[in-house]
């Protein structure tokens, strides 16, 4: 592997590490019926990756109710995702054996979720609860993805420079996220393609990520410069 190391990896869950948004899918789906309506393809693309409110506020425009009670619908969702958590969790293709090899080599990482603290425990029984130094959820920061307060604090609770940690994430909301904080970025689409964004990596499976692909993500800093050499003078 190259000398140069992550200072941290720092995954996304849903749709990189876990295959959850299917089960998202039904939660939704379910909700928008009680509503009356059926979410539409366009809204449910817009939903992946964006906090509580931000998908409440979509699925009521979407199904034009924007009247609706943000946090009633909230409750609801929250109290469905968690019983399909309970029992129809799966790994993402890769994700497994790239967090093992992560750990192995004693790389600090970190769980960066828009998802909430009571759903990232129950998943947290499938990643492993000693999988990552440090969790950062969704309801644990002021501003969500896209915005860049998930990544820089969970490089601030590591102790590590984001410029030298690499954000692993399957959606745009995610990847914007990433990249204003300012991390080197792996992107893997799971359900929603992503368009090339200057700097990102893109790949389609974690099947494909080793250690190796990424540190060679990581900017490449100049050496240092070599000490001044001072003339010796005749003795």
């Amino acid at each position: 592997m190259s000398s140069i190391r992550p200072a941290a990896v720092l995954f996304d869950m849903d749709g990189t590490l876990v295959d959850s948004e299917r089960l998202w899918d039904v939660a939704l789906a379910e909700l928008a019926h009680r509503y009356g309506g059926t979410l539409s393809t366009e809204a449910r693309r817009a939903i992946i990756g964006t906090g509580m409110a931000d998908s409440m506020r979509i699925l009521h425009d979407d199904l034009g109710q924007p009247h609706r009670d943000p946090l009633t619908s909230a409750e609801w969702i929250n109290a469905r995702i968690l019983e399909l958590f309970r029992t129809g969790l799966q790994w993402r293709p890769g994700a497994l054996a790239l967090l093992g090899a992560v750990r192995q080599a004693e790389i600090p990482t970190a769980l960066v979720t828009s998802s909430g603290r009571a759903l990232v425990e129950i998943a947290l029984d499938t990643l492993g609860r000693d999988s990552f130094d440090v969790v950062v959820c969704g309801d644990e920061v002021d501003s969500t993805k896209p915005h860049p307060e998930p990544y820089l604090t969970a490089a601030r609770l590591l102790g590590v420079p984001i410029d030298r940690c690499v954000a692993i994430e399957d959606s745009a909301t995610g990847v914007a996220s990433a990249v204003a904080a300012g991390a080197a970025v792996l992107a893997v689409p799971a359900e929603v393609p992503l368009a090339p964004t200057d700097g990102v990596h893109q790949l389609e499976s974690l099947l494909l990520a080793d250690l190796e692909l990424l540190a060679g993500l990581l900017p490449r800093t100049p050496p240092d410069p070599a000490p001044a050499r001072h003339p010796v003078r005749p003795g």
